[in-house]
């Protein structure tokens, strides 16, 4: 898995790409997300566009994000899910816990309604 992120006003965006499977992914994962959380940003979208395949341990990876920013009084919405995603998102019920958007454009425009 690849990891990226760029900052755009005040919405931190993360880019995931390849097979989100946890391991050391999982914790360099953590470890950027609580670097943006530190560094003050509330609203973190997180790009699934370029998302092949999520395991079990990739959808604890989403849940504990969320949980992060709750705890910080920040908010995380997905981005670009794909089919596959979607159906994983539906078939655990974490579709009813997420804010998911067809684009990131969307989702950070999603932080000011």
């Amino acid at each position: 898995m690849k990891i990226t992120d760029e900052i755009k006003g005040d919405v931190a965006i993360i880019h995931l790409e390849g097979k989100v499977m946890g391991g050391p992914d999982a914790t360099m994962f953590h470890g950027r997300l609580h670097e943006i959380v530190k560094g003050g940003k509330k609203h973190v979208v997180i790009d699934l566009a370029k998302v092949e395949w999520m395991s079990s341990v990739g959808l604890g990876m989403l849940i504990s994000a969320l949980t992060t920013l709750k705890n910080n009084q920040g908010e995380l919405k997905l981005a670009s899910v794909t089919k596959s995603i979607q159906s994983l998102l539906t078939i655990t019920r974490l579709i009813t816990i997420f804010e998911t958007y067809d684009s990131i454009e969307q989702a950070i425009k999603s932080f000011s309604d």
